[in-house]
């Protein structure tokens, strides 16, 4: 069945299936549909008209009437197992090699067509508010949607605390009209909110750039190399959301599929300008690191060699009198001033008077 038409007898099949596996603890075959899918079954509901049917209380009877064209259902999966998938790929008819992929989290974002089905792969970013950023700071989350979209269902499996779709099936649900244009409304709807996570994003990590490049250009800014180079890291990490999307944002708002409507695809549009926008703000914010690395390990080697003058000054203020010392210290019997009564002061006053001279000499030259 993977990869075939969603077959209007499916249903009557499963739920004999499932009768069977139930009949013993006298489970309707609704009950045990849902048994399964616990722990990972977040919400489901059958749209007719872009409308939620709240009459419609049953799981398999949402099925049912959903195959027969009274409109599509939407069920939100969160980490399901792979028997879970399992059941909702035989039910639906998914390809094999795109459950293998809901099924395990760090995916590429991507989109795939497998027969009238599309499957798409979203990361979601979430910014981690932080007091100070630290060399070990989290600034970007990540997690996972992955959607199946077909004639009459739109599933979605998410991994990762992070891949919250807060909100957007009410919504949705607010807007009938948008939501008449079926599973392709809703596929739109999750690439919007990714999206627009995205900018919100970009716009917190750029305040945390400008900090750290105002930091940076201050004395000893140089110390904060480790704090950019972090943040690089987590730059990295939205880039790798971020890029990789665009090539299927491109397909979906050029894509001619029946599950998109021509409307439909002009939002797609939308999107995609959208996306690149945060495309190219996050490539300025690698390069702008980028930047900002090279000026701190500049200014790390000029420190150093100020460093070093500075050493070097010193060592050669304290040579002239290591060097006076060391010539009166040694044991002739005839050296010139040994017997005269002042000598002593003599010799600390010329040994004072060029450490003073060599100090302001490398004062007026700036190694000091």
């Amino acid at each position: 069945m993977a990869g075939r038409r969603w077959d209007m007898g499916a249903t009557r099949r499963v739920g004999r299936a499932f009768a069977r596996h139930g009949g013993a603890d006298g489970r309707t075959p609704d009950e045990v549909v849902t048994g399964k899918l616990e722990g990972a079954l977040i919400d489901w509901g059958l749209y007719r008209d872009g409308v939620r049917d709240e009459r419609v209380n049953s799981y398999t009877d949402a099925l049912d009437r959903a195959r027969h064209g009274q409109g599509f259902v939407w069920i939100g999966l969160f980490e399901p197992t792979e028997h879970q998938l399992a059941i909702i790929g035989q039910e639906f008819g998914l390809h094999p090699l795109a459950l293998e992929d809901a099924s395990e989290a760090h995916q590429r974002p991507k989109l795939e067509r497998y027969a009238d089905t599309l499957f798409a792969v979203f990361k979601t970013v979430t910014y981690v508010p932080h007091r100070d950023l630290t060399a070990t700071s989290e600034v970007v989350a990540t997690g996972e949607v992955m959607v199946f979209c077909g004639a009459g269902f739109v599933v979605t499996v998410r991994h990762g605390e992070h891949s919250e779709l807060t909100g957007l099936r009410q919504e949705l649900e607010k807007e009938p009209k948008r939501l008449a244009a079926g599973p392709g409304a809703v596929l739109h709807a999750i690439a919007d909110h990714v999206v627009d996570r995205y900018l919100e994003v970009a716009d917190a990590v750029q305040a945390d750039i400008d900090s750290i490049e105002t930091g940076m250009f201050t004395p000893r800014g140089w110390r904060n190399i480790d704090k950019v180079y972090q943040l690089k890291r987590e730059v990295l990490e939205l880039k790798r959301a971020v890029a990789p999307l665009t090539g299927p944002m491109r397909a979906l708002s050029t894509l001619r599929n029946p599950l998109i409507a021509e409307e439909t695809r002009n939002y797609f549009r939308d999107v995609d300008d959208h996306l690149q926008r945060v495309k190219e703000q996050v490539i300025s914010f690698d390069e702008l690191l980028s930047s900002i690395l090279q000026a701190g390990l500049a200014q790390l080697q000029v420190a150093e060699n100020e460093d070093m003058r500075r050493i070097s000054a010193w060592v050669a203020i304290l040579a002239v009198p290591t060097m006076i010392a060391g010539i009166y210290g040694m044991n002739f019997d005839y050296m010139p001033e040994l017997r005269l009564k002042y000598a002593y002061f003599v010799v600390l006053g010329v040994m004072a008077s060029a450490c003073v001279v060599l100090y302001r000499l490398f004062k007026r030259n700036h190694w000091l």
